[in-house]
């Protein structure tokens, strides 16, 4: 799937038209938030490549592109915690996306067996901050699923 080039389009039709441009960055890559729909739960946050942003859309199953492995992976691909395409929105000037997602499996879209990879929340404290658990469980044992290879 080829997606039409930002520099030919006007400003206006970047952000009003139908015209669907990714912009991706210098590095080919598109940010992605996954979301589970219906809770609205941010998931994850990852990057997409053209091809992967295709796969995506052709198979209805989420495709990121890994930037420590340098290549494209369909989620859930290893853990069977794949990600089920709902709907996919795109923010006005087009270099960001939101993917609202099924999760199937355990429903767990973190490496670390957890449903969200937002299982911590920032504590401002005077002079600095630290880091402090939701309390949210993990769903698999990551060990277990992917050995060393994670």
């Amino acid at each position: 799937m080829q997606f039409p080039s930002q520099a030919v389009l006007s400003k206006a039709e970047i952000e009003e038209s139908e015209v669907f441009a990714p912009r991706f960055d210098a590095a080919g890559l598109v940010t992605v938030v996954a979301i589970e729909a219906g809770s609205n739960l941010p998931l994850m946050l990852a990057h997409m490549s053209a091809e992967a942003l295709s796969l995506t859309l052709q198979t209805g199953e989420m495709h990121y592109f890994s930037r420590s492995r340098n290549r494209i992976w369909k989620k859930g691909e290893t853990s069977g915690e794949v990600q089920k395409l709902v709907e996919m929105r795109i923010d006005c000037d087009q270099d960001a996306l939101i993917a609202y997602v099924t999760p199937t499996g355990h429903g767990a879209a973190c490496h670390t067996g957890r449903k969200s990879c937002f299982y911590r929340k920032l504590v401002a404290l005077p002079g600095g901050a630290h880091l402090q658990k939701t309390g949210e469980t993990r769903l698999f044992d990551p060990g277990e699923v992917y050995g060393d290879r994670r």
